[in-house]
């Protein structure tokens, strides 16, 4: 006789900024919804663009979820009849996330993260190599190059409608930023010149 298997898995979706992370997060929710199956969307307290209380795609579709400071904090939320975790923005959490959620795949959880595979400068963003790595499966989407309308896998940070210096912060809250997203070849991250 078969032991049973277990149905838990890791699943990530990644992209640059514009390219439906979050709205795709919502879709998959929704049809864990009409199957009557319960789920947790987590996002960490860092994400307010939007709201507190949801995760936002940028077409305003929206769904519940809990914020949390540290990806720790996902166990004392999860109960036996929960049958998909779902994180959001994961790029941002703590390197923990990767662990934790692995072992929620091993205990038979279905796991979705979703989040930024690069930062701005175009290098691999926080936990996210590490989640991609661990994942059974992976969706890689992509958005509309602004400048080309290739393919856009980069995200272009802007300040004051110049290209970030590859030398500022990952992180920026509150700064008068703004992001596109761009096809590698429209990519910019100039370096500052030192004097």
């Amino acid at each position: 006789m078969l032991k049973e298997q277990k149905k838990g898995r890791l699943e990530v979706i990644t992209g640059p900024m514009f390219a439906g992370k979050t709205e795709e997060l919502i879709r998959r929710a929704r049809r864990f919804y009409y199957a009557n199956k319960k789920f947790l969307i987590f996002k960490p307290v860092l994400d307010d663009r939007y709201s507190d209380e949801y995760i936002v795609s940028h077409n305003a579709k929206k769904e519940k979820s809990i914020n949390i400071n540290t990806s720790l904090e996902i166990e004392r939320y999860i109960t036996d009849d929960v049958y998909a975790i779902i994180v959001d923005e994961a790029q941002f959490f703590d390197e923990k996330l990767p662990e934790v959620l692995n072992n929620l795949a091993d205990r038979g959880f279905l796991c979705i993260a979703a989040g930024l595979d690069k930062d701005f400068r175009g290098e691999p963003f926080g936990v996210m190599p590490t989640l991609l790595a661990l994942a059974e499966r992976v969706t890689k989407l992509t958005a509309i190059c602004v400048v080309s309308g290739l393919d856009a896998t980069r995200t272009q940070r802007l300040i004051n409608g110049k290209p970030a210096f590859y030398e500022d912060p990952i992180i920026l809250i509150g700064a008068s930023e703004s992001y596109e997203p761009r096809a590698r070849q429209y990519h910019e991250v100039p370096r500052k010149t030192v004097n």
